[in-house]
C-alpha cells in the first residue's frame, strides 16, 4: 500500500480531520512509499524506533508522536536522533491522538469500557467528549475493583477510596484526566479513572466523596493503537505487529 494512502484510510477511520487537537495528526515523518510492515505502539520512542528498525518495517502507528503544540519545534538533541533514525531507514511515523481517545470502536475509552464491563457508555457532556460514563454491569466494591484493573491493565492502581461502599456509576478517561475530576464528582458518579494523578487529586476526592483511581497513562493508552493495527491488518490485508514497550507512569 501507498504511504499516503495508508494516511488517508486511517484518516477516514479515525475521522481525524474533524477533530480539534494540539498536536498533528497522520503522517509526520514521511518513508518509503510502498508499505507492507507496520508497528504499532503507544510512543515514538527511541526504543520502539530501533525494534522497528530490527523488523526492517516500513512504517510505525503511534498514539504519542511528535511536534507537540507546547514542545520546541527545533530539531536536536533526542528529537534530531528519533527523527534521523526514521529518515535512515525508511521508515514512516503515523501518529494519532486525540482521534486515538475518541473513536467509538476502536479509541482507548471504548476499548476500556469493553475490559471493564461498562454498559450505557456515553460522553459526560458535549463539551468534553473525551470523558466517558457508564454504569458497571455488577457493582462492587473498591478493592475489588481495583483488582480488576490490575488484571485487565497489568498495572496496580492508585487509589483513593473517598467514595460511597459500591461502585456502579464510573467514568474515565484514558491519559492524563485528573483535572476533570471535578466535573465527574459534581455529577454524582461512584468513581473516576484515568491515568495520572496530581497532588490536588487526592483533596478533590476526599471533599467531594468519589473514588479516584490512578491506572496508568501508557497502560490505558495501549489498546487504542493495537486495536487501530488489528483492523488495518483484518481489512487491508498489511502486516501488522503491536510492540508494548513497558513504562510504568
Amino acid at each position: 500500500m501507498n504511504n499516503l494512502q495508508l494516511e488517508k484510510i486511517i484518516n477516514e477511520k479515525l475521522k481525524s480531520n474533524e477533530i480539534k487537537d494540539y498536536v498533528p495528526n497522520g503522517l509526520q515523518v514521511e518513508g518509503r512509499s510502498e508499505i507492507k510492515r507496520i508497528i504499532t505502539g503507544v510512543t515514538a520512542s527511541l526504543e520502539l524506533i530501533e525494534y522497528a528498525l530490527e523488523r526492517n518495517a516500513d512504517a510505525l502507528i503511534v498514539h504519542h508522536g511528535y511536534f507537540w503544540k507546547s514542545e520546541s519545534p527545533l530539531i536536536r538533541g533526542m528529537k534530531y536522533e528519533r527523527i534521523k533514525k526514521l529518515i535512515e531507514g525508511g521508515i514512516n511515523l503515523y501518529a494519532y491522538h486525540l482521534p486515538l481517545d475518541l473513536h467509538p470502536e476502536l479509541g482507548n475509552n471504548a476499548q476500556l469500557a469493553k475490559l471493564w464491563n461498562i454498559e450505557s457508555v456515553a460522553p459526560i457532556s458535549e463539551e468534553n467528549p473525551l470523558v466517558l460514563t457508564g454504569d458497571l454491569v455488577e457493582p462492587v466494591d473498591v478493592v475489588s475493583f481495583a483488582k480488576m484493573i490490575k488484571r485487565t491493565l497489568g498495572r496496580k492502581p492508585f487509589v483513593e477510596a473517598s467514595g460511597p461502599k459500591l461502585i456502579q456509576r464510573v467514568a474515565w478517561c484514558s491519559g492524563a484526566a485528573q483535572d476533570a475530576l471535578e466535573e465527574v464528582a459534581m455529577q454524582g458518579f461512584d468513581a473516576f479513572i484515568t491515568g495520572e494523578v496530581s497532588e490536588r487529586t487526592i483533596y478533590i476526592a476526599r471533599e467531594l466523596g468519589i473514588h479516584f483511581f490512578a491506572a496508568g497513562h501508557h497502560a490505558t493508552e495501549r489498546s487504542g493503537v493495537a486495536q487501530l493495527g488489528e483492523w488495518l491488518a483484518t481489512d487491508h490485508d498489511l502486516e501488522v505487529e503491536f510492540i508494548d514497550i513497558h513504562n510504568p507512569i
